[in-house]
């Protein structure tokens, strides 16, 4: 993966100082009426408060196991750390009703796991009955404990599910598969269940390391889930994907009203230590968010191992894989691989299932715990967005009945309680969701710059206003910090062909930080590429609220091509500053920077800052930068340039053909660097147009983009100068 060096700069509107050896051509066209003046709108206040409902699911069983029915809200009371909380919702889902109903030959029912559908639509869909997620998670079984697991699956459709039951199948292997919506059609689900095929995900399961006694050496196979210092990083990665399918598996069950179960069958999920505990919180938080329990299956089974480990497991030399040593440490990595799934069930009201060789006991129980509930719901009193574990406690007034619930959830957690694990895990959700986000607004404008036949730079410039940002008074200096974060991705596969991630400081005195407060920052960098189409993402995050907006954009870049004259991106400015350092700016780079000799927005010292929004007024200068890409046969000494105009699809005005500010004899690039004053052109918006030809030859190619003029800004909105980072 390739990136550019970022840079950030604070927009001006002032007429900057004209770009050296920029071309000077005269426009023609009226003067425009005197400005209007707009009357001035009182700032709006906006109060926003977050609200986070609370459900817990109770079920009530008399002395026989069964369940109790018409209970009234009055009988509970729920105590959130033993500070009684008021029920705010109330319902009882009869899972008997339909369980014990008769045969009907009603059409399937079918509920999308993630459903945009009604609410109300979806809560009829779904009354009174069983919701069951059987989740397999390929990279963590072999291939017998895959086979077993889906045979148990199997003989559950065919002989335990009842007619309350709605279940679905999802799988996880390379990515996160939805098999099978919730549906009570048998045949839907075991077809399902048959495309869970063994395959290389298996491959991933845990191995058993022996130690070696004094005097030998321990010999083991290498794979990438041995634990070993070298492959930590892998392994943590590796925990965490299994974490944060689960998590994906909860956050599409949110939608759907009542209490869901996921059936986890797994070969152990291991962590390892610290690194893993802010997924393992995450996939719990959104499992409760979402009235979701957890059933976690260890599918390995009832099994005694044999010393070094078993067929699947490359064995020691020596005679150190029959020491006690050896055969203890296969015990504990097998208990460690159990305690997360452990942790998981606990955490969410659900049951972990171990030692097992037959797992019709699993869907028995997993039916029992939602053989008939109470769903309660309420808010918290306790305001503090800490993170923190809370504790549940459910009374209810009625004699001989015993209860089962959830102990307990974790609260919201704002950022800035969010220790570095959590603010990586923010920028890595946010950049894998497909909801934009837009908490603050952030503006993207994109070129294209070929640097040879098979490398395009993509400038990106990012647009954010100051006014929308939290910034921070220290020593009576202002500051506000940024993370940057893209990624560009093949749009036909969807791999990652190349990234950027910077955190960039801003840190003003008192007087500056007045002449850009009404102002934007704007943020600059750029990838390189190659042709082909793909997707970008841009993702902007500012840390003194964790506020995240994000951007995405098409990317569709051509091949070059050697028959013909071909033309860059038109990009367009009103602003060029000295590429020189500044102590404003601080910036910390993540990704290997790609070296330009010569980025094609710096020329002698001096870098075009890219217009965003493409608004400018009557008082500025217009900048336009582009390159022309000759072909072998065409003669740069005949290569010409100008612009043209258009207003409401009429010729507005032109300019002059100029030559090449200067030619690449190697790239056979010629760079185009224009600037013209905007006062002689009416308010209005504009398509302007570049035409490059060969001036008596057969080359000719166009391109254009677009900006709207308006008339000047009031003296109370003057900028003031921009600035740039230390690179």
């Amino acid at each position: 993966m390739r990136r550019l060096g970022a840079l950030l700069a604070l927009a001006s509107l002032l007429a900057p100082p004209g770009l050296p050896r920029a071309q000077q051509p005269r426009v023609d066209g009226q003067r425009p009426a005197a400005p209007r003046q707009e009357p001035q709108r009182e700032p709006r206040t906006v109060i926003r408060r977050a609200v986070d409902l609370v459900l817990v699911d109770v079920q009530v069983l008399d002395r026989a196991g069964q369940p109790v029915k018409g209970l009234k809200l009055e009988q509970f009371a729920v105590l959130e750390d033993e500070k009684a909380q008021k029920i705010e919702t109330f319902d009882y889902y009869d899972i008997e009703a339909i369980e014990t109903a008769a045969r009907t030959d009603e059409k399937p029912v079918v509920v999308s796991l993630g459903t945009v559908a009604p609410p109300a639509e979806v809560r009829q869909m779904v009354r009174d009955r069983r919701m069951i997620v059987l989740f397999f998670d390929l990279t963590s079984m072999q291939t017998d404990e895959l086979l077993r697991a889906a045979d148990a699956a199997r003989r559950y459709v065919r002989e335990q599910m009842t007619l309350a039951d709605l279940v679905g199948v999802v799988a996880f292997g390379n990515r996160l598969a939805v098999l099978a919506n919730f549906t009570n059609d048998r045949a839907l689900l075991e077809r399902a269940i048959g495309r869970i095929l063994p395959g290389k995900e298996q491959q991933l399961a845990q191995q058993a390391e022996a130690p070696a006694p004094a005097g030998e050496e321990t010999v083991t196979e290498e794979t990438g889930a041995a634990f070993t210092p070298d492959e930590t990083e892998f392994n943590i990665f590796n925990t965490d994907r299994k974490l944060a399918a689960l998590q994906g598996v909860a956050e599409l069950l949110r939608s759907i009203p009542g209490k869901k179960a996921i059936m986890h069958f797994t070969g152990g999920i291991t962590q390892t230590g610290a690194e893993n505990r802010s997924q393992l919180r995450a996939a719990t938080e959104a499992a409760n968010r979402a009235n979701v329990s957890l059933y976690t299956v260890d599918v390995r089974g009832l099994q005694a191992s044999a010393p070094g480990g078993d067929a699947a497991t490359g064995a020691a030399a020596g005679t150190a894989m029959f020491s006690g040593a050896a055969v203890f440490r296969q015990a504990s990595a097998r208990q460690d691989s159990r305690d997360t799934l452990a942790t998981l069930a606990s955490d969410t009201g659900g049951r972990s299932f171990f030692d097992l060789g037959d797992f019709r006991e699993v869907f028995e129980k997993v039916q029992e715990d939602a053989s008939g509930y109470y769903l309660l719901g309420y808010y918290s009193t306790n305001a503090q967005r800490d993170g923190r574990w809370r504790r549940l406690r459910v009374r209810v007034d009625q004699p001989g009945v015993r209860l089962r619930y959830r102990d307990g959830y974790y609260a919201p957690k704002d950022y800035g309680f969010f220790n570095t694990e959590d603010r990586e895990r923010q920028l890595e959700e946010a950049m894998r969701s497909e909801t934009p986000r837009v908490e603050f607004p952030v503006a993207l404008e994109t070129a294209q710059f070929r640097l040879s036949a098979g490398e395009i730079f993509v400038p990106l410039a990012a647009k954010i206003a100051s006014r929308a940002l939290e910034w921070a008074e220290k020593r009576g200096k202002r500051e506000v910090e940024f993370d940057f974060a893209a990624e560009v991705r093949e749009a036909r596969t969807g791999a990652t062909v190349a990234a950027l991630r910077d955190t960039v400081k801003v840190r003003l005195e008192a007087e500056r930080f007045q002449q850009v407060a009404q102002r934007a920052i704007l943020y600059q960098g750029g990838v390189i590429l190659g042709p082909g189409h793909y997707r970008l993402k841009f993702l902007a995050r500012e840390n003194e609220t964790g506020r995240v907006g994000t951007f995405e954009q098409e990317l569709d870049l051509p091949p070059r091509e050697t028959n013909r004259l071909q033309v860059s991106s038109l990009l367009l400015s009103s602003q060029i500053e000295a590429a020189a350092k500044t102590g404003e700016v601080q910036t910390k780079a993540f990704a290997p920077a790609a070296k330009l000799k010569q980025s094609p927005l710096e020329v002698a010292g001096e870098r075009i800052i890219p217009s965003v929004t493409r608004v400018f007024t009557t008082q500025q200068r217009l900048y336009v930068l582009f390159q022309a890409y000759l072909p072998e046969k065409g003669d740069p000494a005949r290569l010409r340039a100008g612009l043209v105009f258009f207003r409401n699809g009429e010729k507005a005005s032109e300019t002059p053909l100029v030559e090449p500010a200067e030619f690449d004899a190697k790239t056979r690039t010629a760079a185009f660097r224009l600037t013209l004053p905007l006062e002689r052109l009416a308010t209005g918006r504009y398509t302007v147009q570049a035409v490059v030809i060969e001036s008596g030859g057969q080359h000719v190619a166009f391109a254009r983009n677009y900006f709207a003029l308006r008339p000047p800004a009031s003296p109370s909105t003057a900028p003031g100068s921009a600035i740039a980072p230390e690179n």
